[in-house]
């Protein structure tokens, strides 16, 4: 079976969004029980990284609108996207990984250097102030 090659709009927003597997595997753990409460301990054991590393990866999914805390505790967190075109995307991508995990690992791992071929290409895609 033939896998399908990762949309372009899928492979901007990882290029752009993802800085590491975990990152993306925390942000689809969360999608995955929206109505959950997550903290960096419970994210930790569930993904098996430190719990500073997941205190940080969650401080940065709620710095850039994919989760909301709640008022009742700020340590903790809930997916809530703030946009319906952000949660599509979202939705795009865990489809993607979940029939091409290799495929979107690899891309995640080669955004490494500025002349590789996967940077120059989400680099072509960047929003300018004068376009």
């Amino acid at each position: 079976m033939t896998r399908e090659r990762i949309p372009d709009e899928v492979k901007r927003f990882i290029l752009v969004s993802i800085p590491s597997v975990p990152f993306l595997e925390a942000l689809l753990l969360l999608r995955s029980e929206p109505g959950s409460e997550w903290n960096s301990s419970r994210v930790a054991k569930r993904l098996y990284i430190v719990e500073r590393t997941a205190s940080e990866i969650l401080a940065n999914l709620h710095a850039i609108g994919i989760l909301r805390s709640p008022e009742h505790d700020p340590l903790s967190y809930c997916y809530d996207p703030n946009s319906s075109e952000l949660r599509a995307i979202i939705d795009r991508v865990a489809t993607t990984y979940a029939g091409n995990l290799v495929e979107v690992t690899n891309l995640i791992h080669a955004k490494g250097g500025v002349n590789n071929k996967a940077q120059k290409f989400a680099d072509a895609f960047k929003w300018r102030k004068d376009s």
